[in-house]
């Protein structure tokens, strides 16, 4: 049975309007609005994909493993609190077992991959692209991937993250963090 319709007394029984009482949301989520910020940023830039060759467009994706390194801010945010997954695959980096930790990938892959991480990325790579830090065709690349359902560049930049946290990879400005 659906709720009370906007105009009817909210059932809080404050005397007001549903629409002006209780906080009732309206309109997009957040979620819904950093999805549709990414299939926008995506579209304008299949452009810079046209006329590419299957080979050529194979090549870009292979590359995007590496365009995390490009720039901290393509690095995803890592949980404040390290949980047993992130444990686990901090420890698997450390000691260069990545079957030790794939489950720990997935994992932690899973929780990190939100619309929002991914919104951020994309601003990401928009702004390195418009630097020209970032060629046109990569940053395209990667932002059809964050659009579609892949998780290729997340799983690549969570790598890098926790690479870089554990001190087994330098910092895309060359700095060895301690780990």
């Amino acid at each position: 049975m659906p709720g009370p319709g906007r105009n009817e007394l909210c059932p809080c029984d404050s005397g007001r309007k549903v629409k002006r009482c209780c906080g009732v949301q309206r309109g997009p989520s957040e979620e819904q609005l950093a999805r549709a910020h990414v299939a926008l940023l995506a579209r304008d830039a299949v452009a810079d994909l046209h006329g590419l060759s299957d080979r050529a467009l194979d090549h870009l994706w292979e590359q995007l493993l590496n365009v995390p390194l490009t720039d901290l801010s393509l690095l995803v945010s890592l949980p404040k609190l390290i949980g047993p997954d992130l444990k686990r695959l901090q420890e698997a980096i450390s000691r260069d077992d990545p079957d030790w930790g794939w489950d720990a990938l997935t994992t932690v892959a899973e929780q990190i991959d939100t619309p929002q991480q991914r919104a951020k990325l994309a601003d990401a790579l928009v702004r390195l692209r418009d630097q020209h830090r970032l060629n046109r065709r990569q940053a395209a690349a990667a932002l059809l991937d964050l659009d579609s359902r892949s998780t290729r560049l997340i799983a690549a930049s969570l790598l890098d993250a926790v690479a870089i946290s554990v001190g087994v990879e330098n910092t895309p400005g060359g700095l060895h963090l301690a780990a």
